[in-house]
């Protein structure tokens, strides 16, 4: 049996007979957790002294013991002492923002136990197009995961003009992707916003051709909650939406039938702002979700996964089946499984977990997938076979010469003095910049960015082969305090070569180490290259989880050493290109600001407008 038929998970319709069959007594449990105390999400409450039984891969009894469940094969686990509850799941995530292949993500997840999520490929997609979306999902397909797909909608995240990417989906992309099967649950985050909101007939398509494919529509979106374009997107049919940042934000979108996810990334913290909605504004917590969005996978080593989350929210007031209900029923519903996932009741399929010491402290110490063990006391206890990646995956980054220091030059139109600027401005554990003006100096013609500056130089090269354009702005806040660059083909959501450093030889040599790699993340100084090849698509390494995460925690130190000491750092500089946040980004066209009116290019000096 092939790893996708091992890890299959049947339709309740197929199971039906053995379910059947066990209440009858002509069947026994092939599984059956006994004694433990169940945490009821369907009815907020702790249940003592429970029992689980499982046939197959689906829950058949739930309830006190009964005799005659138990037969001579079945696989008893004695929970006594525990809580038994369901699966975690992450109602926003881009696993490629671990930089993690899928395997080993799941590799990674599993034994915190995240048995389930919705993910959206929109990286890769805009790398590969639909045949990256169709590796991400036949991959997943071969983890024990509850692994949901979504189809991009934003390939480019906006319009062509502002960026290049390495495909373009449309209304019929997402109808064919939408098509592969029922894990292909919905269209991803509509960063597009104001193309929903004004009417751009592909954005517009694209909803057309998911909710009539019978699917749901994710957002994306950052105007002011109170703004009443909020309700044009949700009447437009986005039902839900992960950009929120206050505790308004989230009420708001709930008044409005929307789904309010709550965003604990590694560096972006939103929960305990946004939870305040529930805990001081008393609003119902049914439509709220958490959510990580992007978590680094030395994030996962170190803090955790929804574990880790489902923790916080308790430690910010929630009570803790409340903050289980946010990342198990609450999302299974909003997605339209939770005849599936998302609870230990009767027919779902029986992804749960035990865990042990105060239900507040999240300790999952066994993670049951689709009615089998899967991990136990933080290890995996199953073993996940390599994917095979085609060649075009792995060999993405088609920049066909080496990069010069000439190439980072900014030529002004004054040839000396000072020139007042556009700088963008990052923050820490924050996804949007701030804009302010600086004025740099000018020597022979050249702006002059030095580690004296304290601020850097962001260059972008187009790296899917199409245009080979390249754009150079300013940026504040990195840190560096000597010779320092860092260049990564992470760069949402076009994924080109970014590099943003301070000293241009620093800079070309930091890029041409990462086209050298095929994609990936490189650290250089005066003194030092730390790499982290990320072969497939330019974004996720091919090397096991521990690796990776070796590896990931090498690149933060790096920059920690070059005097950029942000909290993982890496995920705030890697949205520098993303130009569907505020306020200003970068692409390979230029300098991109969005504002109430929507996208604009800008020029980087002040005088050019």
């Amino acid at each position: 049996m092939n790893q996708a038929a091992a890890f299959a998970r049947p339709p309740l319709a197929d199971c039906i007979p053995d379910l059947v069959a066990f209440a009858c007594g002509e069947k026994k449990a092939t599984l059956f957790i006994r004694n433990g105390s169940l945490v009821n999400v369907m009815s907020g409450e702790i249940l003592p002294n429970t029992c689980v039984a499982v046939v197959g891969t689906r829950i058949a009894y739930v309830g006190p013991f009964v005799e005659g469940m138990i037969g001579s094969d079945t696989k008893v686990i004695e929970a006594e002492g525990k809580y038994i509850a369901p699966g975690l799941l992450d109602g926003h995530c881009h696993i490629e923002s671990s930089l993690l292949s899928v395997t080993e993500f799941a590799n990674g997840v599993l034994p915190l136990g995240t048995t389930g999520g919705f993910f959206d490929a929109h990286e890769i997609s805009n790398v590969l197009g639909l045949p990256g979306l169709r590796i991400m999902l036949d991959e997943a397909r071969q983890t024990p995961m509850a692994a949901y797909m979504q189809v991009a909608s934003c390939v480019p995240s906006t319009n062509p003009e502002f960026e290049t990417s390495g495909a373009e989906f449309g209304p019929e992309e997402v109808a064919e992707a939408l098509s592969w099967g029922p894990d292909m649950i919905a269209l991803g985050e509509v960063m597009n916003f104001p193309g929903v909101v004004y009417g751009d007939p592909k954005m517009i398509g694209e909803i057309q051709a998911t909710l009539r494919a019978g699917k749901v529509v994710d957002g994306h979106y950052t105007w002011p909650a109170n703004d009443p374009r909020l309700a044009a997107y949700a009447a437009a049919g986005v039902s839900g939406c992960h950009e929120s940042v206050t505790k308004e934000d989230v009420v708001e979108r709930v008044r409005l039938g929307m789904y309010a996810k709550m965003r604990r990334g590694s560096a972006w913290h939103d929960v305990a702002a946004t939870i305040k909605a529930h805990t001081e504004l008393g609003i119902d917590s049914r439509r709220m979700i958490l959510v990580s969005d992007d978590r680094i996978c030395s994030s996962l080593k170190e803090e955790g996964h929804m574990n880790f989350i489902v923790r916080h929210a308790i430690q910010q007031g929630v009570k803790p089946v409340t903050a289980f209900q946010m990342a198990t029923l609450n999302t299974a519903e909003r997605f339209g499984v939770a005849r599936d996932v998302g609870s230990v009741t009767p027919g779902t399929i029986a992804d749960i977990i035990l865990l042990d010491g105060n239900l507040a402290d999240v300790n999952v110490v066994m993670t049951i997938a689709r009615g089998n063990v899967v991990a136990e006391n933080g290890a995996m206890t199953v073993k996940l076979t390599p994917f095979d990646y085609p060649d075009y995956a792995v060999n993405s980054v088609k920049i066909n010469k080496k990069l010069a220091p000439s190439d980072f030059e900014v030529q002004a139109p004054v040839s000396s003095g000072t020139i007042k600027t556009r700088v963008a401005v990052v923050r820490e554990n924050h996804v949007e910049t701030e804009e302010i003006f600086a004025d740099i100096p000018v020597k022979d013609g050249k702006l002059q960015i030095t580690p004296e500056s304290t601020l850097c130089k962001m260059a972008l090269f187009e790296r899917h082969g199409k245009t080979g354009g390249s754009a150079i702005g300013i940026v504040g806040n990195v840190g560096f305090d000597q010779p320092a660059a860092i260049a990564m083909t992470v760069a949402h959501d076009s994924h080109n070569l970014l590099v943003i450093g301070n000293d241009d030889a620093v800079m070309a040599q930091a890029a041409n180490a990462v086209i050298g790699m095929q994609g990936g993340i490189a650290v250089a100084t005066s003194q030092t290259l730390v790499e982290l090849p990320l072969r497939l698509a330019g974004l996720m390494s091919t090397e096991p989880y521990e690796k990776v995460v070796k590896q990931s925690i090498e690149i933060n130190q790096a920059l920690v050493k070059a005097g950029c000491t942000m909290n993982y750092a890496f995920m705030t500089l890697s949205l520098l290109a993303l130009v569907v946040i505020p306020t200003l980004h970068i692409s390979d066209t230029g300098l991109i600001r969005i504002s109430d009116a929507g996208f604009e290019k800008v020029s980087l000096f002040a005088d050019e407008g």
